[in-house]
Formats: structure tokens, C-alpha cells, sequence
């Protein structure tokens, strides 16, 4: 049986943080945390919008990726983070995937430097080392994607990530998965549209396990597959999701994109 696009994302993620492992140790990135001063809670800003029941947009910031190819040439990712917060979107997603979606950890940081707003490291997240790694560059928040890591890293990534007071987003793409997610109390819990073994996307994956998750006491969010403003208003008007991460249909048009129009109002 020939791999599929997220195992072999995964087992190239693997190589390469053994190699790393080697050359940095977790204290010396510790170090490099306790010097850390623009923490932003990236949870608390979702969930605030949440409670005056506002829509969320997780601007995702990423050049490239395994199914659309490269998709901005030209790719700044603090001017993009910069579009995005004058369009008052209420987090950030940052691919730092190097491989696949030609992504850096250090793009992190340059945003967080000029801009204000929570960052999610939106990576393959297979060790904890990790964890402590994207946090040393800026990170307010991790993915653990439970189709790519068994359950005892899942819960180790878990665990890590708030010892360092970071947010973390559990993904699923199955009834399956959700109902395993839901052992993460204080996640939010992101359904991906995108099968990430076939790249195959269909929104209403998000309809499908949206009732699995309906008791879940933190955010619900839909990811991938969102094409315009319709697309939210419909899953916002028919689920309890108030929050969307969206990426190439906001980055394929990002000057005048008619999703921006529905954040900040009530829904």
C-alpha cells in the first residue's frame, strides 16, 4: 500500500525533529520562553466572541500547501498578518510545516514582533519537543491532529502545551476521532473538512460530526473547504460553531474579500 500525503508529512516530521533534538536541548529553548513577553491568549479571545455570540475567523497564513500548490509567489507573512488585522480577524494560524507548505518557525516571530494578534503554530506536531519549540519562537497555540499521532502522544502534546499555558486545538476529520477528543476538556476541538490521507475536502464533514461534539464546553471550529461569507453564515446559522480557520479563499483574494464583512457583528 503506497503512503498517503499526511503520513509521509509525518514521517518526515519525525526525522527531522530527532535530528534537532540533538543539537537544542528543551532547557535552552525554556530559556529562551521565560524571555518571552507577548503571550496572548489565544482561546480566551475565541471564546470572548463566543459569549456575545460573535463570529471568529482564524486567519491562516501559509504559501503553499500539498493541494494547491503554491499559492502566493511573492509570500510576506507579516504583510499578510497585517491585512488580516485590519480586517479585525480574531486569531492567526501560521503554516511552519518546511517541506510541504514551505513554511518557518521564524515567521512567527517576525509577526509577533509587529503584530498584536494570537498565533496558532499550525505544524505536524509528533513530540513534545516540539511543543516547547514552537513556543520559543512565539507560538500562543498548538495542533494536535489525532489522525496523525496515536493516543499517548496525543496526550503527551496535550499535557505539554499547558504546562506552558498554551491553547491547543485538537483536530478530527471522523466521528471517530471526535469522540475521542472529547477526553480534551479545555481544547478547542477544530473539524477539518479536508481528509488530510486524500486531500479530498467536503464541508459537510463539519455537519456530519458537529452532533458528536455538541456537549463539548470549548469552541467548535470548522476548518478548510470555506469559500465565501455564505459558507459561514450557513454552518454558523446551523450548528453552535462560531469559529472558522480559513486560508486559500481569504489569501487568493486578500485586499477585498467579502468574509471580512461578517466579523465583529452579532450572529
Amino acid at each position: 500500500m503506497s503512503e498517503n500525503i499526511l503520513e509521509k508529512i509525518i514521517n518526515k516530521k519525525r526525522n527531522k525533529i530527532q535530528i534537532l533534538k540533538k543539537d537544542i536541548s528543551i532547557n535552552s529553548l525554556n530559556d529562551k520562553i521565560l524571555n518571552q513577553k507577548n503571550y496572548i491568549n489565544f482561546k480566551e479571545k475565541i471564546q470572548n466572541n463566543i459569549n456575545q455570540n460573535k463570529i471568529s475567523i482564524i486567519g491562516e497564513i501559509k504559501k503553499a500547501s500539498p493541494s494547491a500548490g503554491v499559492i502566493i509567489e511573492n509570500y510576506n507573512p507579516v504583510e499578510i498578518a497585517d491585512i488580516y488585522l485590519k480586517n479585525n480577524v480574531t486569531c492567526l494560524s501560521v503554516l511552519t510545516e518546511e517541506d510541504f507548505f514551505l513554511g518557518n518557525l521564524i515567521h512567527i516571530s517576525k509577526i509577533k514582533q509587529k503584530i498584536n494578534l494570537p498565533i496558532l503554530c499550525k505544524d505536524f506536531f509528533v513530540d513534545k519537543f516540539q511543543v516547547h519549540l514552537s513556543r520559543s519562537y512565539g507560538a500562543d497555540a498548538i495542533l494536535i491532529i489525532l489522525a496523525g499521532v496515536d493516543e499517548k502522544t496525543a496526550d503527551e502534546l496535550y499535557e505539554e502545551a499547558e504546562k506552558l499555558k498554551m491553547s491547543v486545538i485538537v483536530e478530527v476529520h471522523t466521528v471517530e476521532e471526535a469522540k475521542k477528543s472529547l477526553k480534551y476538556k479545555d481544547a478547542l476541538i477544530g473539524i477539518n473538512n479536508r481528509n488530510l490521507k486524500t486531500l479530498k475536502t467536503d464541508i459537510n464533514t463539519t455537519y456530519d460530526i458537529h452532533n458528536i461534539l455538541i456537549n463539548h464546553d470549548g469552541p467548535l471550529i470548522s476548518e478548510s473547504g470555506i469559500k465565501n461569507k455564505e459558507d459561514v453564515l450557513k454552518i454558523a446559522s446551523e450548528t453552535k460553531i462560531k469559529t472558522f480557520l480559513i486560508g486559500e479563499s481569504i489569501l487568493k483574494n486578500l485586499e477585498n474579500n467579502n468574509i471580512f464583512s461578517i466579523l465583529q457583528k452579532k450572529c
